[in-house]
């Protein structure tokens, strides 16, 4: 299953209703083919997808409607994510998904309504009140602007409240799923944003280590007495034995640890297809790491199965890597957290998007001229 688009209305950290759209909507050229995954006639999806703002602008609030838009679509009760505090204390949160079925070729809309209820034990609880799925076979659709319309289609499954297999907190993809057998693969490394430990002790491939560090002759994972040990050795020294994975930030930079954890899941997700979802992807990494995990996404020749990056920065230069505009998402927070693509506001593709951002042509990219004025008379006064 793919992502097409999302909307999301009734979060109480937004302004307005989210709505986020993962396919292209700029023309396509023969040239940019080679960076887009193909869907179906002229439909492509955007494989690296980068959400750029400033402190606090809600970059991460974006990505856990993200993550919970996934965990939906994989079954998962609501009450057991990790990022179902974004829905807070939402009274009919609506959100919508619209995906694409490889194995049915077929467009879908799901529209799920989540309310929140405190409880003295549990904190808040969710559990979704009501829930339709409608599909449309893609070679009924004419045109791409058409693609997610489904007005006046009856819904293909409606939730009753009558479903004794259901728990409250689990969507109606159960169902769907069990039939057709799909499901997506996800990887949420929201965890790691600023901790550095190796979540897994298989050996990780050979070329990550020598492309993060290529001092590094070898490392390897052994499993003894059901525990794992871990063998370092660096060229021309003698061999270190470590027995928690904790322990490699003692010799690795945290770029390193940060490197072997995202390019070894990345390449999962590379192989199998599937979301890796990164928050501040610029963090212990220098440009070039981050540019080449960005091109191996874009890379249809290395990703074949539509894998997809999702990530937040504060790097403008990152976007510089982009021939278009419509994988590009702008956020905000002005009494409330806003979303905007930057094909609605860029119309051309060549102007050089870092500028276009760090310059505030794009409105509340760049920290307010004021709070500068403040903050530089407070640093002046204090150092006299």
């Amino acid at each position: 299953m793919k992502l097409l688009r999302i909307t999301a209305d009734g979060l109480p950290l937004f302004k307005e209703k989210l709505d986020i759209c993962f396919y292209a909507q700029q023309r396509v050229s023969e040239e940019q083919k080679e960076q887009l995954h193909p869907l179906f006639s002229n439909v492509y999806l955007n494989p690296a997808n980068g959400f750029i703002g400033i402190n606090a602008s809600g970059k991460t609030s974006v990505l856990k409607v993200i993550l919970l838009v996934l965990g939906i679509m994989n079954n998962e009760p609501i009450n057991h994510m990790e990022t179902r505090d974004i829905l807070g204390d939402a009274k009919n949160a609506v959100i919508n998904i619209f995906f694409y079925s490889e194995k049915n070729k077929e467009i879908c809309r799901l529209e799920t309504i989540i309310t929140g209820k405190k409880t003295k034990t549990e904190g808040i609880v969710y559990s979704i009140v009501s829930e339709r799925l409608w599909s449309k076979r893609t070679d009924e659709i004419t045109t791409r602007k058409a693609m997610l319309d489904f007005e006046g289609r009856e819904p293909v499954m409606v939730r009753t409240g009558q479903e004794d297999f259901l728990s409250e907190d689990v969507s109606i993809m159960i169902a769907r799923n069990k039939k057709t057998g799909e499901n997506t693969r996800v990887v949420n490394l929201l965890l790691f944003t600023n901790i550095n430990v190796l979540p897994f002790s298989e050996d990780i491939p050979a070329e990550v280590i020598t492309f993060l560090d290529p001092t590094i002759e070898n490392l390897h994972f052994d499993e003894k007495d059901q525990k794992t040990v871990i063998r370092l050795k660096f060229k021309g020294k003698e061999e270190i034995v470590l027995n928690n994975p904790i322990e490699l930030n003692n010799y690795l930079s945290s770029g390193t640890v940060k490197g072997m954890i995202t390019f070894t899941l990345a390449q999962e997700v590379l192989q199998n297809g599937g979301y890796i979802v990164v928050d501040e992807v610029e963090n212990h990494f220098n440009k070039e790491i981050v540019t080449t995990l960005m091109r191996f996404f874009m890379d249809s020749k290395l990703n074949k199965n539509g894998g997809t990056l999702i990530f937040s920065t504060h790097y403008p230069e990152l976007l510089d890597e982009y021939d278009r505009n419509d994988s590009i998402f702008i956020t905000r927070n002005r009494n409330g957290i806003t979303v905007e693509n930057l094909c609605m506001i860029l119309k051309r593709n060549d102007i050089k998007k870092s500028d276009a951002y760090q310059s505030g042509f794009l409105e509340g990219t760049t920290p307010m001229y004021e709070a500068y004025m403040q903050l530089k008379k407070s640093m002046a006064a204090a150092i006299i």
